[in-house]
């Protein structure tokens, strides 16, 4: 293995300083870019999404519990999964810590899946999570918001997944790429069922009674959500993968 090279401590204060000034300019474009996120035309939302809560049924404006802001994630676990995506569970892990600031700084936080709510909730029992989670199971929601296709639209490459149609590495129904493969079967079930259930977030305003959406994002626009990742980041080897090397927090003994 190439050793990484070594330098006094002069030359690594000078290096630092040179990606300091990048870190800066990266900062202030951050800025920039969270502004023009905001500045997005927000687009009225008509349909009665229904979902099933803890607390009972629920429209999309009482997922709000109060507040005028609302962030969904849009957590892959299909009605056909035995258990949440590992990935959706890895970037879930974080949500614990901060929905509770979220929650008093007007923003409610809520995960919403597909599967039924007696599989979410036994789910994050096991996970030992805390944050909401709805289930859509009879709602157009998750189509409606290009996180949920059909077989049909598998069938003809009709998928628009991240504002583009067709391209996506989970698109593939032959050849299907390893990570994929291994994410499937780490969820209980095969590549195509696994792949018509994607990630995501979408946010949502409350005013004067009327919902509204604001913006979504999808695919490596999820990565900041993904909080180890900020860490390994940083790390001295950074990410340092080359497949998929995750797991769900409580399987980690068993590897």
């Amino acid at each position: 293995m190439e050793k990484h090279k070594t330098a006094t401590r002069a030359q690594w204060l000078q290096a630092r300083l040179d990606l300091l000034a990048a870190e800066k300019e990266l900062t202030r474009r951050s800025d920039a870019l969270a502004a023009q996120r905001q500045a997005l035309p927000w687009v009225r939302v008509d349909q009665d999404y229904r979902f099933d809560t803890e607390q009972g049924p629920a429209t999309l404006a009482e997922l709000f519990g109060g507040r005028s802001q609302l962030m969904v994630y849009h957590f892959m676990f299909g009605p056909d999964y035995t258990a949440g995506c590992p990935s959706c569970s890895a970037i879930a892990d974080g949500f614990n810590g901060i929905a509770v600031h979220l929650a008093n700084h007007d923003v409610a936080l809520t995960a919403v899946s597909r599967a039924p709510l007696e599989k979410l909730q036994a789910y994050k029992k096991r996970m030992g999570w805390t944050f909401p989670w709805a289930s859509s199971r009879d709602s157009d929601f998750n189509f409606d918001f290009n996180v949920a296709f059909t077989e049909q639209q598998q069938r003809d490459g009709s998928i628009e997944y991240n504002y583009h149609r067709a391209g996506h590495v989970m698109d593939a129904t032959t050849a299907v790429p390893e990570p994929v493969a291994i994410q499937a079967a780490m969820s209980g079930t095969d590549a195509p069922t696994y792949t018509r259930d994607r990630p995501g977030l979408s946010t949502f305003v409350l005013e004067d009674g009327v919902v509204y959406h604001t913006y979504s994002a999808y695919s490596r626009g999820v990565d900041r959500l993904w909080g180890m990742y900020q860490w390994l980041d940083h790390a001295p080897k950074g990410r340092n993968e080359s497949g998929v090397w995750w797991r769900r927090h409580d399987e980690y003994g068993a590897r």
